[in-house]
């Protein structure tokens, strides 16, 4: 279901591309941004040629900044226009001071140069099909999920206010006082686009949530998902994915069997009795381990099992 934010003052920033001009960062720095989207680029074949400067020059006076493609979603799919984004400044780097790139998604602007309509000739279908290959495809190059830039009604009518994005924090575009209605897939927007113009340069945004928040968005903690499976009675397997952005060092799987059997196989593990324990030295971005272990039931009938730990994270894993 949609919901409707609430205004509220926020963390200030802007947003800025070649039409907004050289931009006196310092000024705005001091105007009170704290932070600053940079348009890259623009389907397959435009790059801000003053991309370079804008992004280096908000860094430089230290604002937290990110990169935003503009869709054009009818000249080719959307892995395509990631790959494009992500060799031409929209690649996400652990640096502290860079948010995950942008995929601005709205309604068409040249109908009368390439004769389609707002939502570029696609049907709803295929337009959340484009928008998935590109989300997905930046996610897999960077371990963060893109940021949606769109418009309510835009969304509403070319997505038909598809709920299949929930991940993917939301840039809501809506100039007035307050943000109004989000659109479906979305209970918060995280960033609120509320005026083309005003006393900062370029647009007037504002960050729905605290200053500490808004770094953490940009330096997000490791993430780990942990995933598990009984295959019968005697083998268990347990796999360690590294899902978040930045490399994870000395994982711990630590497992005890259940229901009266005991490890007897457990390789690159150590075991003994109903005790197992396995340990990853580092796992990359995108890197997953997975360890079988194999037990021995002192009996035919009833559940058996292993408890799984990884960190925080426990595991229940049953055979019959």
């Amino acid at each position: 279901m949609g919901g409707v934010a609430e205004a509220a003052d926020g963390v200030p920033g802007v947003d800025v591309s070649n039409w907004t001009g050289d931009v006196d960062w310092g000024s705005v720095a001091s105007g009170g941004a704290k932070f600053a989207f940079v348009q890259a680029t623009e389907g397959t074949n435009y790059r801000n040629p003053r991309f370079d400067a804008q992004y280096g020059g908000a860094a430089g006076a230290g604002l937290i900044r990110g990169a935003y493609h503009f869709a054009q979603p009818h000249e080719s799919d959307g892995a395509a226009q990631a790959d494009y984004f992500l060799q031409n400044g929209g690649n996400w780097i652990s640096d502290g001071q860079t948010l995950p790139g942008v995929l601005d998604i709205e309604d068409n602007p040249y109908k009368d140069k390439n004769g389609k309509n707002n939502c570029y000739d696609l049907s709803t279908e295929d337009m959340v099909t484009w928008i998935k290959d590109f989300t997905k495809k930046y996610h897999e190059a960077t371990g963060r999920r893109a940021i949606i830039y769109t418009t309510t009604s835009w969304w509403q009518t070319c997505t038909g206010n598809s709920a299949a994005f929930k991940s993917n924090p939301l840039w809501l575009a809506r100039w007035g006082d307050d943000p109004g209605e989000l659109p479906k897939s979305w209970k918060r927007h995280t960033f609120w686009q509320s005026a083309e113009k005003g006393t900062l340069a370029g647009g007037q945004n504002s960050f729905n949530g605290s200053e500490s928040q808004l770094k953490e968005l940009a330096n997000p903690p490791a993430e780990v998902t942990v995933s598990g499976a009984a295959r019968n009675r005697k083998t268990y397997t347990v796999t360690v994915s590294n899902t978040g952005p930045h490399p994870v060092k000395d994982v711990k799987v630590s497992g005890r069997a259940f229901g009266g059997q005991r490890v007897v196989k457990a390789p690159g593990c150590k075991f003994s009795g109903t005790a197992v324990l396995c340990q990853v030295g580092e796992l990359t971005r995108g890197q997953k381990a997975t360890f079988t272990i194999t037990t021995k039931p002192s009996r035919s009938k009833g559940t058996v099992g292993l408890n799984i730990t990884v960190g925080s994270v426990k595991l229940t894993l049953k055979a019959r």
